[in-house]
């Protein structure tokens, strides 16, 4: 769990901006020791630079983590939805990963989630490929977007966001509002960068630095190291692109600092494997793996990639010259450079995507289990999901599913050891209810991280509804736990024993209650209505179940047996848990068919 939290402090410091306004600090203090080596030129109020491009980049990257905001909370339930059913269509998976992607901003969260639909047996390592291929074509939509130069209508956007802010009478219009608004802000924040960088475009030292950028070694590795420093390859294609609207980079350096922005948002994907499950490492794996064969691919043939993107980009009027001319055309063209790149790659190593997934098994074998791995901890609950929701309340139905594992070995073990008097075997599995209290507590304080966050009225709902189903599963786990063992301790100590049809009618209805545990789990895990339906449906078999079982104690309570009355308290006593057993399946699986009552009452569908 350290791990989780070491990762979510470094996006919070991402999401602050103080990452990458540390990037442009240690350029902005590079630049004058430049100029100190150069007494010719023109003289630069250094202090104002500084202010403008730092303002100017806290203002973009808040606009740019408010609009991905509104944006998981406008479309996070649907993007859970269309990753959690997604088919092994590897194609199918590649889109999906790219307008994910799109929606939230960060291949980190994407590759997250594929982290725990992997580790949860939902989907293939072959499958995650795809899906890790889509995402990285999804990143590029913020260096489309910055390069449309529409930074005059930037005041106005956040205006109309604003107004919808103020003025709107219901969650999902004040939500389009701050993606309104956040879309405005990162155009207004690109203007200030780039108006705060027109004096470099006579600034002899900064063009020959430019010029050696131009150098696509040199280019490659500037923005892989300052990517990896500020962990966002989208602010590097920012602060990239803003050089562009002054004309300040050619379309050559442009490509070469994309290409080094793509293998430095490696590192997020690293650092986020650190101290988590092979499979984790393995998604980490192929990133990499994809991101630096796709440079080593392209780079023998970037004058040739420059004829392209030249050829599919705008061009500017012919009077345009000079720096005019780069700065008319080279932001839509470096954009256009860093989509067809990733593009390009999701589409060559496509089809190899089998071949990859057994490579990164090789590379990231399976190992045994220690000692000290028996011990259970949670599989599917991760912290860097926490601010996005939907995507954290989705983990903890896989969770519940993990815990649910557990109560329902107990319950398909205990009573039958129960019934058969193997008392050290009862007291076996009354230890496995030491890992269903692990993980309700793991599961109870991870709810309550999420539940601190900003969230929507079904959002809160869910929550509620979750955390009425681990109380429930935890109560069937200490109720299995604390009678099948008291009432297999006081069989053994008074040396009492059923009758073979007794225990037969014992079987039965235990048969049925356990079932309706092991579907209710079910229904709460794929929120499966059916599911859910059919839980409730064996209401009125096991209630008759438990009516029979209570005449057959009544007449055999007369029975001419040794201590009948002894026996006979053990026997009722085992049907009323195994009853109650039930009505907490029963009150699981009725948060699902209120929900789905609620909303078909709502679109007047049944």
């Amino acid at each position: 769990m350290s791990s989780g939290a070491d990762i979510g402090s470094m996006r919070a410091c991402r999401r602050s901006g103080l990452t990458p306004i540390l990037g442009v600090a240690v350029f902005l203090l590079v630049m004058p020791v430049l100029a100190a080596t150069s007494g010719s030129e023109e003289e630069i109020d250094w202090g104002v630079m500084a202010m403008t491009l730092l303002g100017g980049l806290a203002i973009f990257l808040y606009g740019m983590e408010q609009m991905a905001e509104a944006l998981k909370k406008v479309a996070g339930d649907s993007m859970k939805q269309i990753l959690a059913r997604l088919t092994g269509n590897r194609f199918m998976g590649l889109i999906t990963g790219a307008f994910v992607t799109a929606i939230i901003q960060s291949s980190s969260v994407t590759t997250v989630m594929l982290v725990g639909f992997v580790t949860a047996g939902l989907m293939s390592l072959t499958q995650a490929v795809g899906v890790i291929l889509g995402a990285d074509i999804g990143t590029t939509i913020t260096a489309q977007i910055v390069a449309f130069k529409v930074t005059k209508y930037a005041l106005f956007l956040v205006a109309v966001g604003f107004a919808m802010i103020f003025m709107g009478r219901n969650e999902r219009i004040k939500q389009y509002g701050n993606l309104v608004m956040g879309l405005g802000m990162i155009f207004f924040g690109m203007g200030i960068m780039s108006d705060g960088m027109r004096p470099l475009r006579s600034y002899e030292s900064f063009i020959v630095l430019m010029q050696n950028v131009s150098n696509p070694l040199v280019g490659i590795l500037v923005a892989t190291i300052f990517t990896s420093l500020i962990q966002s390859s989208s602010a590097t294609m920012g602060v990239v692109i803003a050089l562009a609207l002054q004309g300040l980079i050619t379309l050559e350096a442009g490509i070469a600092l994309a290409l080094g922005a793509n293998i430095g948002t490696c590192a997020t994907a690293g650092l986020a494997a650190i101290g988590k499950p092979r499979e984790a490492v393995r998604v980490a794996v192929a990133h990499v793996t994809f991101k630096i064969i796709g440079v080593a691919l392209v780079l023998p043939f970037i004058p040739y990639f420059t004829v392209l993107v030249r050829d599919i980009s705008p061009v500017a009027v012919e009077t345009l010259v000079g720096m005019d001319r780069l700065a008319a055309e080279t932001p839509r063209q470096i954009a256009n450079a860093h989509t067809l790149f990733n593009i390009s790659i999701a589409l060559v190593f496509l089809p190899f995507s089998n071949q990859f997934a057994r490579f990164c098994e090789w590379i990231v074998p399976d190992k045994p289990l220690s000692s000290e791995e028996v011990l259970v901890r949670p599989s599917y609950l991760d912290e860097a999901l926490v601010d996005t929701p939907p995507l954290a309340l989705e983990r903890v139905r896989l969770e519940i599913g993990h815990m649910g594992a557990f109560v329902n070995r107990m319950l398909a073990e205990s009573i039958p050891a129960l019934l058969h008097g193997k008392l050290e075997q009862i007291r076996e599995i009354s230890a496995i209810d030491d890992k269903v209290d692990i993980l309700y507590e793991e599961i109870l304080s991870y709810l309550g991280k999420v539940g601190r966050k900003e969230l929507t009225e079904s959002q809160a709902k869910e929550l509620s509804k979750l955390l009425i189903v681990i109380n429930d599963l935890e109560n069937i786990g200490d109720l299995i736990e604390t009678n099948a063992l008291d009432l297999a301790e006081q069989c053994a100590a008074q040396h009492l024993h059923m009758s073979d049809v007794t225990k037969k009618v014992l079987r039965d209805l235990h048969t049925s209650v356990a079932g309706s545990v092991e579907v209710a789990v079910r229904a709460v895990i794929t929120n499966d209505i059916d599911a859910a339906r059919e839980v409730i449906g064996m209401k009125s078999r096991i209630q008759e179940q438990v009516t029979s079982a209570e005449l057959h104690e009544a007449r055999r309570l007369v029975a001419d047996e040794p201590d009948r009355v002894a026996v006979y308290s053990v026997e009722v006593e085992l049907i009323e848990k195994l009853k109650h057993v039930y009505d907490f399946a029963e009150r699981m699986v009725k948060t699902i068919e209120q929900d789905h009552s609620s909303k078909a009452s709502v679109t007047g569908v049944g």
